[in-house]
């Protein structure tokens, strides 16, 4: 093949050897956002493009980064369970249900859908903390109304709610350990649409059977698709869901749209919109790097 067409870790992994296996190889091209799935370094050294449709399920993820805040916070689940099961135990739901107003949110990671999220936060009048390589622009943080904080391990064990937005690189991999986790409030929501291996993942197993974290959300696993003994899905208080948070129908068209339009591109030997590229003429996106 001379271009490979995938969506986020399916149909599967683009390693090393696969690339080095495919002679004719050309470009990448990941319909969606995220491309951790590819072996960027390996791509890069072999002269590959990677691309993707940027900005296409951003504001889809972040919407349902709000619907698993909600979720988490008025301890939803079990009240569904109990209607399901035929029960009628209010109290048993109430004494873990909080409202959102009022409470500290930090996102850690304010790129795309991150800035969303805060924006769409803003209405549940929340304080709004933010922790980036790069401050968001002074006017949209002052519409926004969040505050930068400069140092994760600071901003951690200020916040009842952390919700993950991080792209996957080397410096992010495995960040929130068995000690980060002990750094956050006892009783957290944690909310983590961006990747899996972000996390460490006994650790945050671990974290749930304590209650040192209340409730964990979120449609990204550590390998996907997920084995069928992964811990999070048996750990108590998680509102997991396989990876479809931006996979809506509009979604779907945005970035089946973006595709089209790339492949267009690449058979005219036209250049893509410079924001789409993850790897080009060797150099990987700062995001990346």
């Amino acid at each position: 093949m001379h271009v490979l067409i995938t969506t986020p870790f399916h149909p599967a992994y683009v390693t090393a050897e696969r690339i080095k296996r495919a002679k004719n190889l050309e470009l990448l091209l990941t319909a969606g956002i995220g491309s951790d799935h590819i072996d960027l370094p390996a791509a890069a050294a072999a002269g590959l493009t990677v691309a993707e449709v940027t900005g296409s399920n951003t504001v889809s993820v972040a919407e349902d980064e709000l619907l698993r805040i909600l979720i988490l916070l008025r301890n939803f689940l079990p009240g569904y369970q109990q209607v399901v099961q035929g029960e009628w135990n209010v109290a048993g739901i109430a004494h873990r249900a909080y409202d959102l107003e009022g409470k500290t949110v930090g996102t850690v990671g304010a790129g795309r859908i991150g800035r969303l999220l805060l924006q769409r936060l803003k209405p549940f009048n929340c304080n709004l903390l933010y922790h980036d390589r790069l401050k968001i622009a002074p006017e949209l943080e002052k519409e926004i109304g969040a505050k930068f904080e400069e140092d994760l391990d600071a901003m951690l064990p200020k916040c009842d709610v952390i919700v993950i937005n991080t792209p996957l690189t080397e410096k992010t991999r495995g960040m929130f350990n068995k000690e980060r986790i002990a750094k956050m409030k006892k009783g957290v929501i944690v909310v983590n649409n961006a990747r899996g291996a972000i996390m460490d993942t006994q650790a945050v197993a671990d974290a749930c059977s304590s209650g040192h974290i209340a409730g964990y959300g979120g449609d990204v696993w550590f390998p996907q698709p997920a084995p069928k003994d992964h811990p999070w899905r048996y750990m108590p208080n998680h509102a997991m869901t396989p990876h479809i948070s931006g996979t809506t129908i509009d979604a779907q068209l945005r970035y089946a749209e973006g595709v089209k339009d790339m492949l267009g591109r690449y058979f005219k030997g036209e250049d893509f919109p410079v924001q789409n590229y993850i790897v080009k003429e060797g150099q990987l996106a700062s995001q990346y790097q």
